[in-house]
Protein backbone atom coordinates (compact mmCIF):
# COMPACT_ATOMS: atom_id res chain seq x y z
CA UNK A 1 0.00 0.00 0.00
CA UNK A 2 1.33 3.45 -0.90
CA UNK A 3 2.40 5.71 1.96
CA UNK A 4 2.09 9.51 2.02
CA UNK A 5 2.82 12.11 4.65
CA UNK A 6 -0.64 13.65 4.20
CA UNK A 7 -3.66 13.84 1.95
CA UNK A 8 -2.10 16.92 0.36
CA UNK A 9 0.94 14.92 -0.72
CA UNK A 10 -1.29 12.19 -2.15
CA UNK A 11 -3.21 14.71 -4.23
CA UNK A 12 -0.14 16.53 -5.42
CA UNK A 13 0.27 14.06 -8.28
CA UNK A 14 -2.95 12.02 -8.16
CA UNK A 15 -6.56 12.81 -8.99
CA UNK A 16 -8.39 9.65 -7.85
CA UNK A 17 -11.78 8.93 -9.36
CA UNK A 18 -12.85 6.73 -6.47
CA UNK A 19 -13.03 7.79 -2.83
CA UNK A 20 -9.84 7.04 -0.92
CA UNK A 21 -9.67 5.38 2.49
CA UNK A 22 -6.71 6.97 4.25
CA UNK A 23 -5.41 4.68 7.00
CA UNK A 24 -3.39 5.89 9.98
CA UNK A 25 -2.29 2.66 11.66
CA UNK A 26 -0.05 4.58 14.05
CA UNK A 27 -3.20 6.14 15.54
CA UNK A 28 -4.70 2.70 16.18
CA UNK A 29 -1.48 1.48 17.79
CA UNK A 30 -1.36 4.55 20.04
CA UNK A 31 -4.97 4.04 21.14
CA UNK A 32 -4.38 0.35 21.85
CA UNK A 33 -1.30 1.09 23.93
CA UNK A 34 -3.23 3.64 25.95
CA UNK A 35 -6.05 1.22 26.75
CA UNK A 36 -3.72 -1.67 27.57
CA UNK A 37 -1.72 0.60 29.90
CA UNK A 38 -4.67 2.30 31.58
CA UNK A 39 -7.65 -0.05 31.71
CA UNK A 40 -7.56 -2.11 34.93
CA UNK A 41 -8.16 -5.44 33.25
CA UNK A 42 -8.29 -7.21 29.88
CA UNK A 43 -8.91 -5.21 26.70
CA UNK A 44 -10.99 -6.87 23.96
CA UNK A 45 -11.19 -5.14 20.58
CA UNK A 46 -14.78 -5.05 19.27
CA UNK A 47 -13.95 -6.48 15.85
CA UNK A 48 -17.14 -5.21 14.23
CA UNK A 49 -15.88 -1.60 14.32
CA UNK A 50 -13.23 -1.98 11.61
CA UNK A 51 -12.12 -5.17 9.85
CA UNK A 52 -9.06 -3.85 8.00
CA UNK A 53 -6.16 -6.28 8.46
CA UNK A 54 -3.77 -3.35 8.60
CA UNK A 55 -5.74 -1.75 11.44
CA UNK A 56 -6.05 -5.05 13.32
CA UNK A 57 -2.30 -5.60 12.96
CA UNK A 58 -1.75 -2.10 14.35
CA UNK A 59 -3.92 -2.91 17.38
CA UNK A 60 -1.97 -6.11 17.95
CA UNK A 61 1.24 -4.08 17.79
CA UNK A 62 -0.27 -1.92 20.53
CA UNK A 63 -0.77 -4.93 22.78
CA UNK A 64 -4.32 -6.09 22.05
CA UNK A 65 -4.62 -9.88 21.86
CA UNK A 66 -8.26 -10.49 22.80
CA UNK A 67 -11.21 -9.88 20.49
CA UNK A 68 -14.97 -9.49 20.87
CA UNK A 69 -16.37 -11.35 17.87
CA UNK A 70 -19.99 -11.56 16.75
CA UNK A 71 -20.07 -13.98 13.80
CA UNK A 72 -18.41 -17.00 12.24
CA UNK A 73 -16.71 -14.73 9.70
CA UNK A 74 -15.17 -12.59 12.43
CA UNK A 75 -14.03 -15.72 14.27
CA UNK A 76 -12.31 -17.09 11.17
CA UNK A 77 -10.63 -13.72 10.51
CA UNK A 78 -9.39 -13.10 14.05
CA UNK A 79 -8.37 -16.70 14.72
CA UNK A 80 -5.54 -16.04 12.24
CA UNK A 81 -3.98 -13.52 14.66
CA UNK A 82 -1.17 -15.34 16.54
CA UNK A 83 -2.09 -15.85 20.18
CA UNK A 84 -5.57 -14.39 19.77
CA UNK A 85 -8.24 -14.95 22.44
CA UNK A 86 -11.77 -14.94 21.04
CA UNK A 87 -14.89 -14.00 22.99
CA UNK A 88 -18.13 -14.82 21.14
CA UNK A 89 -20.19 -12.04 22.70
CA UNK A 90 -23.17 -11.90 20.35
CA UNK A 91 -26.06 -12.86 22.70
CA UNK A 92 -28.01 -14.60 19.90
CA UNK A 93 -26.07 -17.01 17.71
CA UNK A 94 -26.95 -19.74 15.26
CA UNK A 95 -26.44 -23.32 16.37
CA UNK A 96 -24.07 -23.89 13.47
CA UNK A 97 -21.84 -20.96 14.42
CA UNK A 98 -21.64 -22.08 18.06
CA UNK A 99 -20.54 -25.57 17.05
CA UNK A 100 -18.13 -24.19 14.44
CA UNK A 101 -16.56 -21.80 16.96
CA UNK A 102 -16.16 -24.44 19.67
CA UNK A 103 -15.01 -27.39 17.61
CA UNK A 104 -12.99 -25.77 14.82
CA UNK A 105 -11.53 -22.68 16.49
CA UNK A 106 -11.35 -23.56 20.16
CA UNK A 107 -13.68 -20.76 21.29
CA UNK A 108 -14.72 -21.31 24.89
CA UNK A 109 -16.16 -17.92 25.82
CA UNK A 110 -19.80 -17.28 24.92
CA UNK A 111 -22.41 -14.66 25.85
CA UNK A 112 -26.11 -15.43 26.37
CA UNK A 113 -29.15 -13.56 27.68
CA UNK A 114 -31.87 -16.22 27.87
CA UNK A 115 -32.53 -19.85 28.76
CA UNK A 116 -33.00 -20.66 25.08
CA UNK A 117 -29.57 -19.30 24.16
CA UNK A 118 -27.96 -21.11 27.06
CA UNK A 119 -29.60 -24.33 25.86
CA UNK A 120 -28.09 -23.85 22.41
CA UNK A 121 -24.60 -23.32 23.80
CA UNK A 122 -24.83 -26.39 26.04
CA UNK A 123 -26.18 -28.64 23.29
CA UNK A 124 -23.91 -27.49 20.46
CA UNK A 125 -20.75 -27.79 22.59
CA UNK A 126 -21.69 -31.31 23.71
CA UNK A 127 -22.33 -30.25 27.29
CA UNK A 128 -18.74 -29.12 27.58
CA UNK A 129 -17.27 -28.47 31.01
CA UNK A 130 -14.68 -25.92 29.92
CA UNK A 131 -17.03 -23.07 29.01
CA UNK A 132 -16.67 -19.47 30.14
CA UNK A 133 -20.17 -18.01 29.99
CA UNK A 134 -21.15 -14.35 30.17
CA UNK A 135 -24.71 -13.33 30.98
CA UNK A 136 -25.65 -10.18 29.05
CA UNK A 137 -27.66 -7.95 31.36
CA UNK A 138 -29.74 -4.98 30.23
CA UNK A 139 -28.72 -1.58 31.55
CA UNK A 140 -29.80 2.01 30.78
CA UNK A 141 -28.11 3.79 27.86
CA UNK A 142 -29.11 7.28 28.95
CA UNK A 143 -25.57 8.71 28.65
CA UNK A 144 -24.78 7.55 25.11
CA UNK A 145 -25.36 9.22 21.74
CA UNK A 146 -26.40 5.89 20.19
CA UNK A 147 -28.54 3.87 22.65
CA UNK A 148 -28.31 0.11 22.18
CA UNK A 149 -30.36 -1.30 25.05
CA UNK A 150 -33.43 -2.40 23.09
CA UNK A 151 -32.20 -5.61 21.47
CA UNK A 152 -30.23 -7.63 24.03
CA UNK A 153 -29.97 -8.20 27.75
CA UNK A 154 -31.69 -10.11 30.54
CA UNK A 155 -33.82 -7.99 32.87
CA UNK A 156 -33.05 -7.64 36.57
CA UNK A 157 -35.87 -10.09 37.31
CA UNK A 158 -34.63 -12.68 34.78
CA UNK A 159 -30.93 -12.47 35.58
CA UNK A 160 -30.73 -14.22 39.00
CA UNK A 161 -32.14 -17.54 37.79
CA UNK A 162 -29.98 -17.41 34.65
CA UNK A 163 -26.87 -16.78 36.72
CA UNK A 164 -27.71 -19.66 39.04
CA UNK A 165 -28.25 -22.07 36.16
CA UNK A 166 -25.10 -20.97 34.30
CA UNK A 167 -23.03 -21.21 37.48
CA UNK A 168 -23.76 -24.94 37.60
CA UNK A 169 -22.53 -25.39 34.03
CA UNK A 170 -19.70 -22.94 33.42
CA UNK A 171 -16.07 -23.40 34.31
CA UNK A 172 -16.01 -19.62 34.69
CA UNK A 173 -19.00 -17.29 34.89
CA UNK A 174 -19.17 -13.62 33.99
CA UNK A 175 -21.61 -10.78 33.52
CA UNK A 176 -21.51 -8.41 30.58
CA UNK A 177 -23.42 -5.22 29.76
CA UNK A 178 -23.26 -2.32 27.31
CA UNK A 179 -23.85 1.35 28.13
CA UNK A 180 -24.41 2.28 24.46
CA UNK A 181 -22.18 3.73 21.75
CA UNK A 182 -20.31 7.03 22.20
CA UNK A 183 -20.96 7.27 25.92
CA UNK A 184 -20.10 10.84 26.86
CA UNK A 185 -20.45 10.72 30.65
CA UNK A 186 -17.99 8.65 32.73
CA UNK A 187 -20.69 8.04 35.34
CA UNK A 188 -22.46 5.78 32.81
CA UNK A 189 -20.02 3.01 33.72
CA UNK A 190 -20.18 3.68 37.45
CA UNK A 191 -23.97 3.54 37.46
CA UNK A 192 -24.00 0.31 35.47
CA UNK A 193 -21.36 -1.35 37.66
CA UNK A 194 -23.27 -0.46 40.82
CA UNK A 195 -26.44 -1.88 39.27
CA UNK A 196 -24.60 -5.10 38.49
CA UNK A 197 -23.13 -5.19 41.98
CA UNK A 198 -26.61 -5.09 43.44
CA UNK A 199 -27.69 -7.85 41.06
CA UNK A 200 -24.84 -10.08 42.27
CA UNK A 201 -25.88 -9.54 45.89
CA UNK A 202 -29.54 -10.24 45.08
CA UNK A 203 -28.77 -13.41 43.13
CA UNK A 204 -26.29 -14.77 45.65
CA UNK A 205 -24.17 -16.08 42.77
CA UNK A 206 -20.47 -15.27 42.64
CA UNK A 207 -19.00 -14.33 39.26
CA UNK A 208 -15.44 -14.65 37.99
CA UNK A 209 -15.47 -11.87 35.40
CA UNK A 210 -17.17 -8.56 34.65
CA UNK A 211 -17.21 -7.33 31.05
CA UNK A 212 -18.23 -3.67 30.97
CA UNK A 213 -18.63 -3.68 27.19
CA UNK A 214 -17.69 -0.86 24.88
CA UNK A 215 -19.12 2.60 24.34
CA UNK A 216 -15.91 4.50 25.07
CA UNK A 217 -16.03 7.73 23.09
CA UNK A 218 -14.03 9.35 20.37
CA UNK A 219 -13.91 13.06 19.60
CA UNK A 220 -16.10 14.72 16.97
CA UNK A 221 -17.10 18.33 16.22
CA UNK A 222 -20.47 17.73 17.91
CA UNK A 223 -19.14 15.62 20.80
CA UNK A 224 -16.22 16.62 23.00
CA UNK A 225 -16.26 14.08 25.84
CA UNK A 226 -14.16 14.18 29.00
CA UNK A 227 -10.72 12.57 28.94
CA UNK A 228 -10.54 8.80 28.78
CA UNK A 229 -8.62 9.00 32.04
CA UNK A 230 -11.82 10.30 33.67
CA UNK A 231 -13.66 7.20 32.43
CA UNK A 232 -10.97 4.95 33.86
CA UNK A 233 -11.11 6.71 37.22
CA UNK A 234 -14.87 6.18 37.40
CA UNK A 235 -14.55 2.52 36.44
CA UNK A 236 -11.86 1.85 39.05
CA UNK A 237 -13.87 3.61 41.73
CA UNK A 238 -17.07 1.67 40.98
CA UNK A 239 -15.26 -1.65 40.53
CA UNK A 240 -13.61 -1.26 43.92
CA UNK A 241 -17.08 -1.13 45.49
CA UNK A 242 -18.03 -4.56 44.14
CA UNK A 243 -18.26 -7.30 46.74
CA UNK A 244 -16.36 -9.65 44.41
CA UNK A 245 -13.65 -7.19 43.37
CA UNK A 246 -10.68 -9.27 44.54
CA UNK A 247 -11.72 -12.39 42.64
CA UNK A 248 -13.34 -10.82 39.59
CA UNK A 249 -11.50 -10.12 36.34
CA UNK A 250 -12.50 -6.88 34.62
CA UNK A 251 -12.84 -6.73 30.82
CA UNK A 252 -13.84 -4.08 28.30
CA UNK A 253 -14.69 -4.06 24.59
CA UNK A 254 -13.62 -0.75 23.00
CA UNK A 255 -14.26 -0.40 19.29
CA UNK A 256 -14.87 3.22 18.33
CA UNK A 257 -12.32 4.54 20.83
CA UNK A 258 -9.58 2.35 19.34
CA UNK A 259 -10.11 2.91 15.63
CA UNK A 260 -12.15 6.06 14.92
CA UNK A 261 -9.03 8.19 14.55
CA UNK A 262 -7.26 5.58 12.42
CA UNK A 263 -9.07 6.30 9.13
CA UNK A 264 -10.38 9.20 7.12
CA UNK A 265 -11.97 9.27 3.69
CA UNK A 266 -10.95 11.57 0.84
CA UNK A 267 -13.88 12.41 -1.41
CA UNK A 268 -14.19 14.36 -4.66
CA UNK A 269 -16.76 17.06 -5.22
CA UNK A 270 -18.74 16.21 -8.35
CA UNK A 271 -21.19 19.11 -8.11
CA UNK A 272 -22.09 22.11 -5.96
CA UNK A 273 -25.62 23.42 -5.63
CA UNK A 274 -25.73 26.30 -3.23
CA UNK A 275 -24.53 25.00 0.11
CA UNK A 276 -24.96 21.37 -0.89
CA UNK A 277 -21.99 19.40 -2.21
CA UNK A 278 -22.40 16.21 -4.23
CA UNK A 279 -19.49 13.90 -3.42
CA UNK A 280 -18.44 10.37 -4.39
CA UNK A 281 -19.05 8.69 -1.02
CA UNK A 282 -22.03 8.84 1.29
CA UNK A 283 -24.64 7.19 3.48
CA UNK A 284 -24.30 3.82 1.76
CA UNK A 285 -20.53 4.10 2.06
CA UNK A 286 -18.39 5.23 4.98
CA UNK A 287 -20.64 8.10 6.08
CA UNK A 288 -23.56 6.09 7.50
CA UNK A 289 -23.24 7.69 10.95
CA UNK A 290 -23.39 11.17 9.41
CA UNK A 291 -26.59 10.29 7.57
CA UNK A 292 -28.53 8.27 10.11
CA UNK A 293 -27.03 8.85 13.58
CA UNK A 294 -26.63 12.63 13.57
CA UNK A 295 -22.83 12.51 13.66
CA UNK A 296 -20.73 15.43 12.46
CA UNK A 297 -17.28 14.64 11.14
CA UNK A 298 -14.33 17.03 10.86
CA UNK A 299 -13.58 18.03 7.29
CA UNK A 300 -11.04 20.06 5.36
CA UNK A 301 -10.48 21.11 1.77
CA UNK A 302 -7.35 19.30 0.65
CA UNK A 303 -6.95 20.17 -3.01
CA UNK A 304 -8.86 23.07 -4.47
CA UNK A 305 -9.11 24.02 -8.12
CA UNK A 306 -9.91 27.59 -7.18
CA UNK A 307 -8.34 30.10 -4.79
CA UNK A 308 -9.04 29.28 -1.15
CA UNK A 309 -10.97 31.78 0.88
CA UNK A 310 -10.74 32.32 4.62
CA UNK A 311 -14.52 32.35 4.93
CA UNK A 312 -15.81 29.06 6.32
CA UNK A 313 -19.26 27.97 5.18
CA UNK A 314 -21.56 25.27 6.49
CA UNK A 315 -22.24 22.65 3.82
CA UNK A 316 -24.37 19.55 3.65
CA UNK A 317 -23.34 16.57 1.52
CA UNK A 318 -25.13 14.28 -0.90
CA UNK A 319 -23.61 10.90 -1.75
CA UNK A 320 -23.26 9.41 -5.25
CA UNK A 321 -26.28 7.08 -5.31
CA UNK A 322 -29.68 7.90 -6.75
CA UNK A 323 -31.37 7.48 -3.35
CA UNK A 324 -32.51 10.74 -1.76
CA UNK A 325 -31.66 9.28 1.66
CA UNK A 326 -28.01 9.48 0.64
CA UNK A 327 -27.73 12.75 2.52
CA UNK A 328 -25.44 13.95 5.30
CA UNK A 329 -26.79 17.16 6.85
CA UNK A 330 -23.57 17.95 8.70
CA UNK A 331 -22.82 20.77 8.76
CA UNK A 332 -19.38 20.30 7.24
CA UNK A 333 -17.27 23.44 7.63
CA UNK A 334 -15.32 24.22 4.45
CA UNK A 335 -14.01 27.26 2.57
CA UNK A 336 -16.74 28.99 0.61
CA UNK A 337 -14.62 28.60 -2.54
CA UNK A 338 -15.15 24.82 -2.74
CA UNK A 339 -16.39 23.64 -6.13
CA UNK A 340 -16.51 20.72 -8.57
CA UNK A 341 -13.22 18.88 -8.85
CA UNK A 342 -12.05 19.74 -5.33
CA UNK A 343 -11.13 17.06 -2.81
CA UNK A 344 -12.25 16.98 0.82
CA UNK A 345 -10.82 14.89 3.63
CA UNK A 346 -13.40 13.74 6.18
CA UNK A 347 -11.91 12.50 9.43
CA UNK A 348 -12.79 10.14 12.27
CA UNK A 349 -14.48 7.51 10.06
CA UNK A 350 -12.33 4.60 11.25
CA UNK A 351 -15.19 3.20 13.34
CA UNK A 352 -18.25 1.87 11.52
CA UNK A 353 -17.14 3.43 8.25
CA UNK A 354 -15.67 0.84 5.89
CA UNK A 355 -17.66 -1.97 7.55
CA UNK A 356 -20.97 -0.28 6.66
CA UNK A 357 -20.04 0.43 3.04
CA UNK A 358 -22.16 -1.43 0.51
CA UNK A 359 -22.12 -1.90 -3.29
CA UNK A 360 -25.53 -0.25 -3.63
CA UNK A 361 -25.98 1.40 -7.04
CA UNK A 362 -22.58 0.05 -8.10
CA UNK A 363 -20.63 2.18 -5.65
CA UNK A 364 -18.69 1.10 -2.54
CA UNK A 365 -15.22 0.59 -4.08
CA UNK A 366 -12.30 2.51 -2.57
CA UNK A 367 -8.65 3.14 -3.14
CA UNK A 368 -6.55 2.80 0.01
CA UNK A 369 -3.41 4.56 1.19
CA UNK A 370 -1.49 5.03 4.42
CA UNK A 371 -1.01 8.54 5.83
CA UNK A 372 1.64 9.28 8.43
CA UNK A 373 0.25 12.59 9.70
CA UNK A 374 -2.00 12.90 12.73
CA UNK A 375 -5.82 12.63 12.75
CA UNK A 376 -7.87 15.82 12.74
CA UNK A 377 -9.17 15.20 16.27
CA UNK A 378 -7.83 12.95 19.00
CA UNK A 379 -8.54 11.61 22.46
CA UNK A 380 -4.87 10.69 22.86
CA UNK A 381 -2.70 13.56 21.63
CA UNK A 382 -3.64 16.03 24.33
CA UNK A 383 -0.94 16.03 26.98
CA UNK A 384 -3.41 15.73 29.82
CA UNK A 385 -4.95 12.64 28.30
CA UNK A 386 -1.65 11.03 27.37
CA UNK A 387 -0.44 11.14 30.96
CA UNK A 388 -0.19 7.58 32.20
CA UNK A 389 -2.27 6.87 35.26
CA UNK A 390 0.26 4.62 36.92
CA UNK A 391 -1.96 3.78 39.85
CA UNK A 392 -5.01 2.64 37.90
CA UNK A 393 -3.93 -0.94 37.36
CA UNK A 394 -2.48 -1.32 40.83
CA UNK A 395 -5.63 0.11 42.44
CA UNK A 396 -7.38 -3.24 42.02
CA UNK A 397 -4.35 -5.34 42.99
Amino acid sequence: MDVFTSASELLRDHRPERPVLALRPHAATRAARWFVANFPGRVLYAAKANDSKLIIDALVEGGVRAFDVASAVEIERLAAVPGSELYYMNPVKSRESIAHAYRDFGVRRFAFDSDDELDKIIEETGRAEDLELFLRVACPNTHSLIPLEGKFGASSSEAPSLLLRARQIAGRLGITFHVGSQAVVPQAYGEALRQIGQLIITSGVLVDAMDIGGGFPSRYPHSDPPSLAAFMEEIVKAADELAVKHNCELLCEPGRALVAEAESVIVRVDARRGNALYVNDGAFGTLFDAAYCGFRFPSRLVCGTGRKTKTQTEFSLYGPTCDSDDFMPGPFLLPNSVREGDYIEIGQIGAYGRVFASPFNGFGAYDEVILTDEPMLSMYLDEAQEATRAGLKSARA
